[in-house]
């Protein structure tokens, strides 16, 4: 006969097992959503960051962690774009913060490259005009700031390294005379005038873009100069705000007249208007400016914290004065910006209410020589509801925006967060490029640099 004591401790056995299996999933379930609101999980692991590897790279890169405010410029204008004019006294100034703070021997060298930055094959001989290297000996320490650094100073072409040819090139800094042990690259142009460009900046053509896009077309007059295959011969590239990941770069006339190359589509040459940037100014800690909600200074430095940024895609487009993405450094309270500035913690929030998904937030401008890596991810803060990042920058002024890539893409959309507008004032670079028949390499022989609003 079946015994009822053994039958009810069976299911108060079973009962109990279900219960805990049932209760321990919910846990496992509560778990899993808490990690994913804040472990950044969708942080896209094939993006590219800075100080992974000593291998040389064509374009703008850091390969040292201690390295930081890279800025490659005109010498007289902070703000410039790194274009020489072949042949005449124009200099660029490379500098630099080595927050080692000791003394290094950095020296630099410059690399021929085509116009898909890639080695042209020309010995260094056939563009340099003397020495193939040079030592970066104007160098200061950091004077009464927190973070000490070492700043470092070059400028460039001088009396004994003078460039022969036009064309792309890359600045390339090494350490201790090894030119594989490699510090920073640097793209810069060297253009020799041979053409004329005309420039028209409007309001995009097709209809449906016609508020949100901006139209660069463009004639070239080659009058005086022989270009015997444009459809062959000619590169053109343009690009927005001087941001390397979304030029235009595959452009052929759409006319030719007798020495006039128009280029006048309805698509290939548009940009997305984007926003005016955002902005904030840390030339002083000591007195706050508009964008700044609080500073502390404690034994691990200067903690700034910017007011909280909201998404702008639906709001109205508002015209105010920004420098497109660049930044200046600059300290209020010193005499020498080199050395005086300090460096901030700088820390910025986004409100947003849920986590973007296939791709991952950065917050992006010149700063960050237009990158995204791993320095300038957002993080996700479920408590905040919203997108953070802590960025460790010099004191000055700065441009900034954020912007989206997509997992897999190569150019971020700054669109997704800031909303476009055709009306936003942009800074346009046309640089043609003529691949003489019997030659291997590409000279630059026009740059034209417009405004949207000028």
């Amino acid at each position: 006969m079946f015994n009822k004591n053994i039958f009810f401790l069976l299911l108060l056995s079973f009962s109990f097992l279900l219960f805990s299996t049932i209760s321990f999933a919910q846990k496992e379930k509560k778990i899993g959503l808490w990690k994913a609101l804040n472990t950044p999980a969708y942080v896209d692991t094939t993006a590219e960051d800075y100080y992974e590897n000593n291998s040389i790279r064509y374009e703008n890169y850091i390969y040292r962690s201690s390295i930081k405010t890279v800025q490659l410029h005109d010498e007289s204008f902070e703000l410039s774009q790194p274009i020489l004019n072949l042949g005449s006294e124009e200099r660029l100034k490379l500098s630099f913060d080595d927050v080692d703070a000791d003394l290094k021997n950095y020296s630099y060298t410059i690399i021929h490259c085509n116009t898909n930055w890639e080695p042209s094959g020309l010995t260094a001989a056939e563009y340099i005009d003397g020495f193939q290297d040079a030592t970066i000996n104007d160098y200061r320490y950091s004077f009464n700031t927190l973070q000490r650094y070492t700043h470092y100073n070059a400028v460039f072409p001088n009396s004994t390294m003078k460039i022969t040819k036009s064309g792309n090139y890359i600045l390339k800094v090494f350490l201790d005379g090894n030119p594989e042990n490699i510090a920073i690259t640097r793209r810069f142009y060297v253009y020799q005038n041979k053409i004329m460009i005309e420039t028209k900046i409007i309001p995009a053509s097709i209809m449906s873009d016609r508020n949100f896009k901006q139209e660069i077309d463009f004639t070239i007059n080659h009058t005086g100069y022989s270009i015997t295959n444009p459809y062959v011969d000619l590169n053109v590239v343009i690009t927005q705000n001087n941001r390397p990941d979304n030029p235009k770069t595959t452009l052929k006339p759409l006319f030719v007249k007798d020495a006039e190359l128009v280029y006048d589509f309805d698509e290939d040459n548009v940009f997305t208007g984007g926003n005016e940037f955002r902005n904030f100014d840390i030339k002083s800690i000591r007195y706050h400016s508009e964008r700044i909600s609080n500073v502390k200074i404690d034994s691990a430095g200067n903690h700034v914290n910017l007011l909280s940024d909201e998404k702008r895609t639906f709001k109205r487009y508002s015209t105010f004065s920004d420098i497109n993405g660049k930044y200046l450094i600059k300290v209020q309270e010193g005499n020498n910006s080199e050395v005086e500035a300090d460096y901030c913690y700088v820390n910025f929030f986004l409100q947003y209410d849920a986590v973007l998904t296939d791709g991952n937030l950065y917050v992006f401008g010149e700063f960050n020589a237009w990158r995204c890596n791993k320095e300038n991810l957002m993080h996700y803060n479920a408590k905040r509801f919203g997108y953070e990042c802590t960025l460790y920058l010099k004191q000055g002024y700065y441009n900034y925006e954020y912007a989206f890539l997509k997992d897999g893409a190569t150019a971020a959309d700054n669109t997704i967060i800031e909303g476009m507008h055709y009306e936003t004032e942009n800074d346009y670079t046309i640089y043609v490029y003529h691949r003489k028949q019997g030659t291997f390499y590409d000279q630059l022989i026009g740059v034209k640099r417009s405004n949207s609003m000028k």
